[in-house]
């Protein structure tokens, strides 16, 4: 009798060893929820990933993008000129197309989205895109 309540018992053992891997193997698996992806509100006050401007890929918190700001430095208004993340720019990932927001064209690798920058004096800084290396070129 002794024997059978031990063989019971191992038998539940291993059963609740192998549910507990099983779980521990499915958690591993599921992705994080976005927890290392970069967030910022948006002007009805709710929260959106930060996007790449040219191959809308959601940027994580330690990926920067790619851009140049001419000078002078002091004032409000700047030129700007954005080449694209690291999922874009120099070389773009798999399956990942840079497509300008303002005319829907594909931007060539060596192209750039045109901006300005406003340099607030409170908050946060604004980027305005104006366009492309293609579409702006006609535009002063």
């Amino acid at each position: 009798m002794d024997y059978f309540f031990l063989f019971i018992g191992s038998v539940i053992l291993i059963l609740a060893l192998m549910i507990f891997m099983k779980f521990k193997k499915m958690q591993a698996r599921t992705p994080q929820k976005d927890n290392n992806l970069r967030t910022q509100k948006n002007e009805s006050g709710g929260i959106e990933f930060v996007r790449c401007p040219l191959c809308s890929t959601p940027l994580a918190k330690n990926e920067d993008m790619f851009s140049r700001i001419y000078r002078p430095m002091n004032t409000p208004d700047q030129r700007m000129t954005v080449h694209g993340c690291p999922h874009c720019y120099p070389r773009p990932e798999p399956g990942v197309r840079r497509t300008c927001p303002v005319c829907g064209k594909e931007v060539p690798l060596e192209g750039e989205l045109i901006a300005r920058l406003f340099n607030r004096t409170e908050g946060k800084k604004h980027v305005m895109i104006t366009g492309c290396s293609v579409c702006y070129r006609g535009r002063g």
